[in-house]
């Protein structure tokens, strides 16, 4: 079974699961298609799929990863979007490289998530770029108490702090100015978002790291999982930041080293 999941709002990538959808029927393989917005009606058939062909860019990856937990099915990203970094496949070429790949060849390439808590609701997120806590519309900055492994770093007046994995490294914290990691990496990423008078460097914590976010505010503070899922916070909530026991799983079929062979130019923007 396969399941599409596509971006609602790119005209063309609607279009190519309804041809992925004739493909799929041609070769008697059994899929279902929805969109990647709409995480509840994909659920429940995400746990008897073998594969998922998520069409968009790497915001649809990042929906369809948070959709498959807690299981474990690949993913093979088309792209429809921009830079696509962790997309496999271009449009053009799908159609010839998927029956490759749906008759088993490729590699699995695992890669690390983040599990955000809100400890004064018990409500847990989890997220595959990264896990924001900052000023949601107000231009002043907040206060954050950060915590790591139960000790006080520091509190810092900021925009925000980013938590990121090594896939989010290539996205809000990189634009922050932090670090490029190995996509397999374990290690994750904490970065000050434009701090005051302050640390403006990024740490690199080991896995079994655990952060504590707490907002101290007078306005508007908000939680936020892959820039996508956005949760108000008032004075003095905490967020415990840690790696997730789940991974998002990406079936390949380009060469191991195809993170470094296009790094440049993604980050350039010549890559789609």
């Amino acid at each position: 079974m396969v399941g599409i999941l596509y971006h609602p709002k790119i005209g063309k990538a609607v279009a190519f699961s309804r041809e992925l959808e004739k493909f799929l029927s041609g070769r008697g393989i059994s899929f279902w298609t929805c969109s990647a917005w709409e995480e509840a009606k994909a659920k429940p058939q995400i746990a008897g799929s073998n594969l998922i062909l998520s069409i968009g860019g790497d915001g649809t990856i990042l929906r369809a990863a948070r959709a498959i937990i807690p299981h474990t099915v690949p993913i093979v990203g088309i792209n429809f979007g921009n830079l696509g970094f962790m997309t496999e496949l271009k449009a053009d070429e799908t159609l010839d490289k998927l029956p490759r790949l749906l008759d088993g060849e490729g590699w699995i390439e695992e890669r690390a998530m983040l599990e955000a808590e809100m400890l004064s609701k018990n409500k847990v997120s989890h997220g595959l770029n990264d896990v924001f806590v900052g000023r949601r519309n107000s231009v002043r900055l907040v206060q954050i108490e950060v915590k790591i492994d139960g000790e006080v770093l520091g509190t810092y007046r900021a925009d925000g702090v980013v938590v990121a994995t090594a896939t989010g490294s290539t996205g809000y914290s990189f634009a922050a100015g932090g670090p490029v990691l190995y996509p397999k990496a374990k290690e994750i990423l904490l970065k000050l978002v434009c701090p005051h008078l302050t640390l403006d460097k990024a740490l690199v914590l080991p896995p079994e790291a655990v952060i504590q976010l707490k907002v101290i505010t007078t306005h508007e503070a908000m939680l936020s999982i892959d820039g996508q899922v956005e949760v108000p916070l008032d004075n003095g909530e905490e967020i415990r930041v840690k790696l997730s026991p789940h991974v998002a799983r990406f079936l390949r079929i380009q060469p191991k080293g195809y993170f470094y062979s296009s790094l440049e130019a993604r980050l350039k923007g010549k890559v789609t």
